[in-house]
């Protein structure tokens, strides 16, 4: 929108009209200044700060993800999220060695000056953590910055908001459910270099960390296991599918090698990408320099290859044969209608 429209206060005042575009039948209008100072107000009782995209603080890896989120509230010691990071996940009902195995992994790595990542889930994010707090911790939260979850783990939070970081998509007070969950793994695979993973059963959980590592480009990691134990069945099948094997931090390593020492690739240009620091009441864009929203037999056209089954952004441009910057404002007019839902892996579907 900022784009395509030129300033944040004209694209605010967009929205209306794109959802009536949509056919929401509901008005869709902006939040008030007032809940908005109320939000950033909350923001700072609690310690924390907002970073959107493309700012300083913004991770680099996570930005250069097609499906970033556009603002992270963030918590505790914000430089770290300017170093390189690996993600350590895995099962929460690990095995004691299993838990073993990840501390030692991550305090490895920490001693190689790299952070480590995970999702502060009980069991093998737990251990990931303790394992690296004391060079550096990144928690990636499924509901917001400042809500524990599972309340067994305070004392981690506790501690990971002192001497590392909590990072949230979602605003404060957001209590994390079921469908949260997938959108934060993709954050702990875009934020890093590497995920490894220690512990899994055959539908776990961090297995779509896992696939989403690899849609984003990252290595993956496993660390194997005995047949006879059902937790390691997913580590042993990314095994047998080209993950490398892992043991020991120094196998990170040394197949990360100079990956962690350079800059991830900058963002690539997109049409809901946010650009910072455009002044907010800039000059009201020219609409005749600007390209026409699509007639309704486009969106006609969108809404047929539209099913509640996620699809690819990409497909639909294939399919439709329209330009990507015009599937980009469909999708936009049907999300403000609440007529699809975005998903991680920039996947769409109908509600």
């Amino acid at each position: 929108m900022l784009r395509r429209f030129g300033s944040a206060r004209a694209s605010l005042e967009m929205v209306p009209q794109l959802a009536r575009r949509g056919e929401r039948s509901r008005t869709v209008t902006a939040v008030t200044r007032s809940e908005a100072e109320a939000e950033l107000t909350a923001l700072h009782r609690a310690g924390a700060r907002m970073v959107c995209w493309g700012e300083p603080h913004y991770p680099s890896a996570l930005a250069a993800i097609d499906d970033a989120p556009p603002i992270v509230t963030v918590l505790g010691r914000a430089e770290l999220l300017e170093s390189p990071m690996v993600a350590v996940v895995g099962a929460r009902n690990a095995s004691a060695n299993g838990r073993r195995i990840a501390s030692e992994l991550s305090a490895g790595l920490g001693d190689a000056g790299i952070v480590v990542g995970s999702g502060m889930a009980r069991g093998i994010d737990a251990a990931a953590h303790l394992g690296s707090l004391h060079s550096g911790s990144v928690a990636v939260v499924a509901g917001g910055a400042d809500i524990v979850y599972p309340e067994e783990n305070r004392g981690l939070y506790d501690a990971l908001v002192e001497r590392g970081v909590v990072i949230a998509e979602l605003p404060l007070g957001t209590e994390p459910q079921a469908r949260h969950f997938p959108r934060r793994n993709r954050i702990i695979s875009g934020m890093a270099r590497g995920v490894v993973v220690v512990e899994a059963a055959a539908k776990s959980g961090s297995l779509i960390t896992a696939r989403f590592a690899l849609e984003q480009g990252r290595e993956v990691f496993a660390v194997p296991g005995s047949p006879l134990d059902p937790r390691s069945r997913g580590c042993n099948d990314l095994l047998r599918n080209g993950a490398t094997l892992t043991e020991t931090a120094a196998d990170i390593l040394a197949q990360l090698g100079p990956f962690l020492q350079s800059e991830m690739p900058a963002p690539r240009p997109r049409e809901r990408a946010l650009q910072p620091r455009l002044p907010l009441a800039a000059a009201a864009p020219n609409l005749s320099a600007i390209p026409q929203i699509p007639e309704d037999a486009a969106l006609e056209l969108l809404m047929e290859k539209l099913s509640p089954t996620p699809v690819a952004v990409d497909e639909l441009v294939r399919q439709c044969h329209l330009s990507a910057a015009s599937i980009a404002t469909l999708l936009l007019e049907l999300e403000l209608a609440g007529r699809i839902e975005r998903h991680p892996g920039n996947l769409v579907s109908l509600r």
